[in-house]
């Protein structure tokens, strides 16, 4: 349980910048001190892979060595459209902000929703999950239908989400507009991927429910 609690611990922003910030990369806190600038690559295994900015080489260090991840901010709130008809999002609700790392699974949000809740979504970032192939929540541009992803006719490396341990898996991409959950339970985020070996970097997503 001690090491479940760190590990989800570890993608707590601590930055406090709101609005828009531009950072110019990850900050990896170790346990001895160190501040370690660079890129978030991977969490798996209980192994946190980190690009550092100065020399390019790949740290890999253990989760019970590190502190926190100051996770940096490109697009905090990024221009829509005008032309968007999306109604505004009511005032008063809960958020959180989630970290969804491109090579697992499923991100677990801590957040239990109810049938027929409305919550919205924020996301921003980008992923790559492939040789020389790029993704942004919305996902690959033109992707093409593929049975084996979790939601074969949606965008490769879109975000997705679920409820529960259920296959009922439901599109977010960068769409902000009210979302209806169809059941009760733990909301879980994750990537439109047949593969996740090859991916890195990750998406940041705010949660208002």
């Amino acid at each position: 349980m001690r090491h479940s609690s760190r590990a989800r611990g570890l993608f707590m922003i601590m930055a406090t910048l709101l609005g828009v910030a531009r950072l110019e990369a990850d900050t990896l806190l170790l346990s001895d001190g160190r501040r370690v600038q660079g890129q978030l690559i991977s969490f798996q295994n209980g192994v946190i892979e980190f690009r550092e900015a100065d020399f390019g080489r790949i740290v890999r260090v253990g989760r019970d060595q590190v502190l926190g991840i100051e996770f940096s901010f490109i697009e905090r709130n990024p221009q829509r459209n005008p032309q968007s008809q999306e109604r505004p999002r009511p005032r008063g609700l809960r958020e959180k902000q989630i970290i969804v790392v491109a090579n697992a699974a499923w991100t677990d949000t801590e957040i239990d929703i109810a049938s027929g809740q409305n919550v919205y979504f924020e996301s921003s970032g980008e992923i790559r999950w492939g040789p020389n192939r790029r993704a942004r929540p919305a996902g690959e541009p033109g992707s093409p239908n593929n049975p084996a992803r979790p939601m074969p006719n949606r965008p490769g490396a879109s975000l997705i989400a679920r409820i529960g341990d259920s296959n009922d898996y439901f599109f977010l991409g960068d769409d902000r507009g009210a979302v209806r959950m169809r059941s009760s339970g733990r909301l879980f985020l994750g990537i439109n991927d047949d593969n996740l070996t090859d991916n890195t970097g990750y998406f940041t997503v705010i949660v208002y429910y």
